[in-house]
């Protein structure tokens, strides 16, 4: 058993070098260990639409006899299904590889447990369950997303040490600057995790973001703007950049270029969720302004939450979201802290 959980603690550090590059899929790891005891094979979900974990650790293996007489780790079951890639349950039966541990099981419709039962059904001794809490928390956002049918979404903003979000539009100082150069960085690598990030009107026509990951080597999240009346202008950064948006509205259905318009009805955080969902969207950052957040917040709509807090105090402004939560870490960095919550009842 120790021996077990040594080799899928190594299978996780190589699931986490996809990160940042496979979603919608998960990340995932795998390691096969020889009949000797030592790790004659390695591999990892580098990114979307390339080679599984599992292909990648048999390829890199030089003695292909030696997989009949060993073991193969796996963060994640094995899929058995033909997706952009054929299915890692086949081909590990296929090699006569005949044990394998599998971290947690996949909660995605085609496999669900389907690829264990493929493994078994061929004679393949399956163990289930190796680390499997760490497993899970690694694809946190995959497994929310395909256990409860929305993405997982992950709330941020950032607030003075009086929790005011930003300054009356009078003041001319919008949007409010809080965050430092480093954790700006910080932030857009966060950015870089999420497949797409949620903005209120009035925070795209007041503060006429990018959203995207221009201060971290990742890519940039498709951008969703919140609209019910459409009353926003169309020479916006979101709209003009070339980079896909989708505005959800109560107006049309339509496209201009890269903006989808989406008829919906966007008091009911809900069913823009479900719609991304549908897209492939697996997780969302929901950036701002205070009306949005407070909405996911009361909803209950909500898997993490961000955020960040400056030592600079205004007086006055648009009062931060009131959010209760479990504390799961707190980060002085740059002078600023930056706090991360979870509901009280999580999947985590």
């Amino acid at each position: 058993m120790m021996e077990d959980e040594k080799y899928m603690r190594r299978a996780l550090q190589l699931a986490r070098l996809g990160m940042g590059h496979t979603s919608p899929n998960p990340m995932v790891g795998a390691v096969i260990v020889g009949p000797d005891g030592t790790i004659i094979g390695e591999g990892w979900h580098r990114r979307c639409g390339e080679a599984h974990a599992e292909v990648n650790a048999v390829a890199s293996v030089d003695d292909v006899n030696l997989l009949k007489d060993s073991t193969i780790y796996v963060t994640l079951e094995p899929c058995s299904h033909y997706g952009k890639t054929p299915p890692c349950a086949n081909l590990l039966i296929e090699c006569g590889i005949p044990r394998v541990v599998v971290g947690c099981l996949d909660p995605f419709v085609k496999v669900a447990g389907r690829g264990v039962a493929l493994l078994r059904d061929a004679g393949v001794e399956v163990v289930v369950g190796m680390l499997e809490q760490e497993c899970r928390d690694l694809n946190r956002r995959f497994m929310t997303a395909h256990t409860i049918g929305r993405p997982w979404v992950q709330l941020k903003w950032a607030q003075t040490a009086d929790r005011f979000i930003a300054l009356p539009p009078e003041a001319g100082e919008n949007p409010l600057r809080m965050s430092t150069p480093v954790t700006m960085c910080l932030m857009h690598r966060e950015r870089s995790l999420c497949d797409a990030i949620v903005v209120g009107a009035n925070t795209a026509r007041i503060d006429n973001p990018s959203l995207t990951t221009r201060y971290w080597p990742g890519r940039s999240p498709l951008r969703v703007v919140l609209s019910h009346n459409l009353s926003i202008p169309h020479d916006l950064k979101l709209f003009t950049d070339g980079l896909p948006a989708i505005v959800y509205n109560g107006v049309k259905n339509a496209v201009d270029g890269c903006v989808e318009y989406v008829k919906m009805d966007t008091a009911s955080p809900q069913l823009w969720l479900e719609d991304l969902y549908r897209r492939g969207v697996t997780s969302v950052m929901v950036e701002g302004g205070t009306r949005v957040l407070q909405q996911m917040i009361d909803a209950g709509l909500w898997d993490e939450a961000r955020i960040e807090t400056s030592p600079r105090r205004v007086g006055q402004g648009v009062a931060a979201p009131v959010i209760e939560g479990n504390v799961i870490s707190c980060h002085h960095i740059d002078g600023n802290t930056i706090t991360t919550l979870i509901p009280t009842a999580s999947l985590r």
